[in-house]
């Protein structure tokens, strides 16, 4: 067998680096901080001076405590993004929490920076993700068990519902530092100013009485 050309090799290595989502970091840590005085400006967040980070930098406790799911989704997700948890500046991951109540629900959504991981630790879910219109808009669903893990491709629309009659839990890796979230019911109807009903009625093939119900009900952000 003929050996894989060195060419190729570092053709293909440079693409990859090309076209990843989060630049790898030129620094061994960069702690996002808000006093721009002190920073210096990496992956859009300005970073603390190296010699002042401290391990307080480098934990989150945030996910200690289950997410309230008193709300219309029975759902809550912690995120624990750069936004939230900083010494996650220029690395390129982030987790979040996701508690359910039963029936409870995250909504189909996409996170346009990032693949999603999602390993159940109590309940049962099923979920699942929705293919671009070149596969035809292909469900792809499963529903998982205690230990069970799943994986959702970057950029496309996925759902979690709790199908099983006590309360789930949930841990997602991400791989962006900020993968960003787009719910797509209150993208839709929940835009602000609203998308007119002219296209809508279209886009969905519904008369502008359903159009204007949607757009008045309130969108619940369970992030």
């Amino acid at each position: 067998m003929k050996s894989f050309p060195v060419s190729l090799l570092i053709l293909a290595l440079a693409t990859a680096t090309a076209f990843a989502y989060d630049p790898s970091p030129l620094q061994d840590i960069c702690v996002a901080i808000n006093d721009p005085k002190s920073a210096v400006f990496v992956n859009g967040e300005f970073c603390k001076d190296p010699k002042q980070a401290t391990a307080d930098d480098f934990t989150f406790m945030g996910f200690r405590n289950p997410g309230n799911t008193a709300n219309p989704l029975g759902s809550k997700v912690t995120p624990a993004t750069v936004n939230e948890f900083p010494g996650l500046n220029t690395l390129g991951i982030s987790m979040a929490r996701i508690d359910f109540a039963p029936g409870g629900l995250n909504p189909p959504h996409t996170h346009p920076r990032g693949t999603e991981v999602l390993v159940v630790i109590e309940g049962t879910l099923l979920v699942g993700f929705v293919t671009s219109n070149q596969l035809n808009n292909t469900l792809f669903t499963k529903v998982l068990y205690k230990g069970d893990v799943f994986v959702f491709p970057i950029g496309l629309i996925h759902f979690q519902l709790n199908t099983g009659k006590t309360p789930a839990l949930a841990f997602a890796g991400l791989s962006s530092q900020n993968p960003g979230v787009i719910t797509i019911a209150n993208s839709v109807f929940g835009a602000k100013p609203p998308i007119s009903a002219d296209v809508l009625t279209k886009a969905f093939q519904v008369d502008k009485k359903t159009v204007d119900y949607l757009q008045a009900q309130f969108w619940y952000d369970n992030n």
